[in-house]
């Protein structure tokens, strides 16, 4: 492939769409967003701004008419429509990245990775929390011994939502990817095995709370809240003995830490999230000077037991992840996430959903 700008098109642009990819695709200059596939006339104009000269068509199962003007198709569209878009522009000659959940079911995927192989085809999966400035300093941690032998992970998304989730997602169903575990577990999962390889049982609750429902007459007995499940707690035991604590939830009003990690040596714990979204969501856009730096009262705290000191300020960089894919796009090297760790993350998120709060082999039945 030559070194000119990959023509790219974006399936969405939502959230997902403009923020978490086509403001880094935009300011990288591997990269020209040539189509955006939107029904949304003020999504629309929005990506027309973002992007001079965009197309804008209207359906995304039209990927594969203009495929002769691109290179590269990013789905971002609710995670229903993620296997049958990717198969379409796979099909149509075009490389795919996929947004997370990578697909509905790890059987889905996995026959989409095979596709993709048949076909000649690159294909990944957008784990951008592999980038975040926290995470990177946490493996950096891991990997020089700074933690010892690390023997218990904690990590946490939680935020507060007592309304419940908007548009599609307040609407999408287990089988089709919704619910807070397809949310969030395709990030918290993925950190956990980044950091500390393969699962070997897992233990889940998987639950919906909170809801209007529990409001039950004086006397009466409240009756089981409808709707997405909105709270989780994995529990993931490793193959080399660590165990991982993973909590999502839309109904923490006091969110606990980020993240906390023991080993016989000391631990390390931070709060709040990465400041990447936070500065897109505000208008900065990803070539702005300090974009990504976490601030000086973000900083991790690590302690050996005596003393408790702070880690220098982390910077996160998703605009790595599309560096490093127009790199294995254009000489052959391996794409920046490999599609079958997502594979690998779908199989858990299945075990948790069927087996809630018992302990499974993650491919196999409960124990």
């Amino acid at each position: 492939m030559s070194q000119s700008p990959l023509r790219t098109a974006i399936l969405g642009y939502g959230v997902a769409g403009r923020f978490f990819h086509g403001a880094f695709l935009g300011v990288d200059p591997s990269y020209e967003v040539t189509i955006v596939a939107t029904s949304n006339p003020e999504r629309a104009a929005q990506a027309e701004q973002d992007h001079p000269g965009v197309r804008i068509i209207g359906d995304p199962r039209d990927i594969g008419a203009h495929a002769s003007d691109l290179d590269l198709v990013i789905v971002c569209t609710p995670p229903s429509s993620h296997v049958a878009l990717a198969r379409t522009a796979l099909r149509s000659g075009l490389d795919v990245v996929v947004d997370k959940p990578f697909a509905p079911t790890s059987a889905e995927g996995q026959e989409l990775i095979a596709e993709a192989h048949a076909l000649g085809r690159r294909l990944s999966v957008f784990q951008n929390r592999r980038y975040d400035a926290d995470f990177l300093t946490l493996k950096g941690l891991v990997e020089t011994g700074d933690l010892g032998r690390v023997h218990t992970f904690e990590s946490r998304f939680e935020w507060w939502k007592p309304a419940g989730e908007r548009s599609w997602k307040a609407q999408t169903p287990v089988a089709e990817g919704g619910g807070i575990l397809f949310d969030l577990g395709p990030h918290l999962i993925d950190q956990a095995i980044q950091l500390f390889g393969p699962v070997s049982e897992l233990l889940a609750s998987v639950r919906t709370a909170g809801s209007a429902a529990d409001q039950s007459p004086a006397g009466g007995t409240a009756p089981r809240p409808t709707g997405p499940a909105n709270v989780a707690q994995l529990i993931l035991t490793h193959a080399d003995g660590v165990t991982s604590h993973l909590t999502m939830s839309s109904l923490s009003a006091l969110p606990g830490p980020r993240f906390q990690v023991s080993g016989d040596r000391g631990a390390w714990r931070t709060v709040g999230k990465d400041p990447q979204e936070a500065a897109l969501r505000s208008g900065t856009l990803p070539d702005a000077p300090g974009f990504g730096h976490e601030s000086e009262d973000a900083r991790g705290e690590l302690s050996s037991g005596a003393d408790v000191t702070r880690t220098p300020p982390g910077t996160g960089d998703y605009g790595c992840y599309y560096r490093e894919l127009a790199d294995a796009l254009r000489t052959g090297s391996p794409v920046p996430v490999d599609p079958q760790d997502s594979v690998d993350v779908l199989t858990l998120i299945e075990a948790a959903h069927r087996t809630p709060r018992s302990t499974v082999s993650p491919g196999g039945s409960a124990g």
